[in-house]
């Protein structure tokens, strides 16, 4: 359980790194800059930490997965980006993914 506990970590971080990237404005920004560089080191050291019980390639898929819905609700939210009927679709069946690698996969740890 652990494991999952440092991916959403993981994945929250960076996610918000994401986002300040965006905000930082190509770097020229420094607050937003300053956290980019922070949330993904948090990410990648909690991402590390999930690879001590899931397996790379189903944490991975787990990460993107969620990290490319939730970035773009963000986008979407805070930035004004659009998504149209198939960007929704398309999150729609990442997320159903990642929903059967949880619910169906024995490599996913249980």
């Amino acid at each position: 359980m652990m494991g999952y506990l440092y991916l959403t970590i993981a994945i929250v971080a960076e996610v918000i790194a994401t986002s300040a990237l965006k905000a930082s404005d190509e770097f020229s920004r420094l607050w937003p800059s300053v956290l980019v560089v922070i949330g993904y080191g948090i990410a990648f050291y909690f991402l590390t930490l999930t690879l001590r019980t899931l397996p790379v390639g189903i944490a991975y898929a787990i990460w993107s997965g969620l990290g490319i819905v939730l970035v773009s609700t963000i986008g979407w939210l805070l930035f004004g980006q659009r998504l149209d009927l198939p960007a929704i679709l398309g999150m729609g069946l990442i997320i159903a993914g990642v929903a059967v690698i949880n619910v169906f996969s024995r490599v996913a740890a249980h």
